[in-house]
């Protein structure tokens, strides 16, 4: 990988030099360390991706300085050099965190080079793995796309898999599960991502203006058109389009924008002029849009054209594992908005929260939320702060209750003897990741006894 940035550092000068003045032939960009010390004091100059670093020096030793490294770049993959017979300070050095080690001195100066390309690749793979992370959190922070249940797990692989590429996406889903938000992350996380995201609600518009508000129109196409006005699809043009509620548009207007799928252009009313267009059609509904075509209100072509790919977005009470994660996420958020200082629910709290069907979904969850906030006057969520919410038929009585606590600890311990503590699987079947179970054996103190 021509131009990679190595940092060397040995102690012994021939060896460094010899190290040095070979990779530096083959074309990296090589800055030479006598020791700990000196390393530490040149890398944050030239943040090398890879690091050669020799075991045994004096002062610092080469395990010393492989954990200061990873301080100041916890990206950085070092592969250490260790005299013959003293692997098992190679190996201390692995489970340190090295990629890899060589013997001393290094004969075979091409699997040196191997083991350097490898090495640049897994920093570049963990940055880039990073970066999308970030991404990710940037896109989903306030969002239903938040969980750890199988349902949203599935909804955000569907989005890293469909993003990419240029295809018409339909979103499916009931109101409040944030359909947007969906359309929103495929936009971000595509090729159109530095170009216009452009939403319009399809339900918010009679067919008249909603057909002005898409195509645009010129000066004196109709009363009231005093100047020329871009539509809907111009101001998408080379970014995305979403069309919300997709199923309220007129059946006229289906055929319309059938035509500009099909033609990749429109005319502004009241003009002939064709204006050619490069955008990505995002469809949402909440409507079953099969049994419309039976009833004759959607067009059918028109539904093949926006189908191509599907993201669906559960409902909230289908993954109630989920709810007291957003709970909790919305409650931080709306208590440093107001200023308040709360730092979650009562046990009576949560399991109303859990008790409740949510026909809302995540849009009603927040504004519960948000109104317990301004009615809390304590630093915890109490049921009374609640009191909106109307218990379903077998939620029981809530002072009867077990504690929220008592019964997360009994259902896992319960799911680890199935599984005879397997913890992939047992996080698995709970739908949460294994980080979180082994957080929650830990916080219950659970053991196979």
């Amino acid at each position: 990988m021509s131009g990679t940035r190595l940092l060397v550092v040995d102690d012994e000068p021939d060896q460094r030099g010899l190290l040095a003045g070979f990779l530096t032939r083959r074309g990296y960009d090589v800055t030479g360390a006598s020791g700990g010390t000196e390393a530490l004091e040149l890398y944050p100059t030239v943040f090398a991706p890879v690091a050669l670093v020799d075991m045994k020096m004096p002062g610092m030793t080469g395990l010393e300085l492989l954990m200061r490294l990873r301080e100041i770049n916890p990206f950085v993959q070092v592969i250490v050099l260790t005299a013959f017979g003293s692997i098992e300070t190679a190996v201390a050095a692995m489970r340190a965190g090295a990629y890899d080690y060589l013997t001393k001195p290094v004969e075979d100066l091409e699997e040196l080079v191997v083991k350097i390309e490898k090495a640049a690749n897994q920093n570049r793979l963990v940055v880039e793995h990073q970066a999308m992370s970030q991404q990710l959190a940037d896109i989903f922070p306030e969002t239903g796309i938040l969980g750890e249940s199988p349902a949203i797990q599935n909804v955000r692989g569907m989005i890293s898999l469909v993003a990419p590429r240029d295809s018409t996406v339909l979103v499916t889903g009931a109101s409040g599960t944030g359909k947007e938000l969906v359309a929103r992350a495929v936009h971000a996380l595509s090729s159109r991502a530095s170009k216009s995201f452009v939403a319009i609600n399809c339900a918010a518009f009679p067919e008249t203006l909603l057909e002005a508000e898409l195509f645009g129109y010129e000066r004196g196409a109709f009363t009231g058109a005093e100047r020329t006005k871009q539509g809907r699809f111009e101001l998408a043009d080379g970014g995305t389009l979403f069309l919300d509620e997709i199923g309220e548009m007129p059946v006229a207007m289906q055929a319309k924008l059938l035509r500009v799928l099909e033609d990749h252009q429109i005319q502004r009313l009241g003009s002939v002029k064709s204006i050619k267009l490069d955008i990505r059609l995002i469809a949402a509904t909440n409507r079953d849009l099969k049994k419309l075509i039976a009833d004759g209100r959607f067009r059918e072509d028109l539904y093949y054209r926006l189908d191509v790919m599907r993201v669906h977005m559960p409902s909230l009470a289908d993954r109630p594992g989920d709810i007291l994660l957003l709970a909790k996420h919305f409650l931080d958020k709306c208590s440093r908005r107001l200023g308040k200082h709360i730092d979650g629910f009562d046990s009576e709290g949560a399991a109303k929260l859990i008790q409740y069907n949510w026909p809302g979904n995540v849009r009603e969850l927040e504004n519960v939320i948000e109104r317990a906030v301004v009615l809390s006057t304590s630093n915890v969520v109490t049921a009374e702060n609640l009191a909106g919410l109307t218990m379903t038929a077998d939620s029981g009585v809530l002072q009867d209750i077990t504690p929220l606590s008592a019964m997360e600890r009994e259902h896992i311990s319960k799911a680890l003897r199935q599984f005879n503590w397997n913890i992939g699987e047992t996080a698995k079947a709970l739908g949460i990741h294994r980080n979180t179970l082994r957080t929650k054996i830990k916080e219950y103190d659970l053991g196979r006894s």
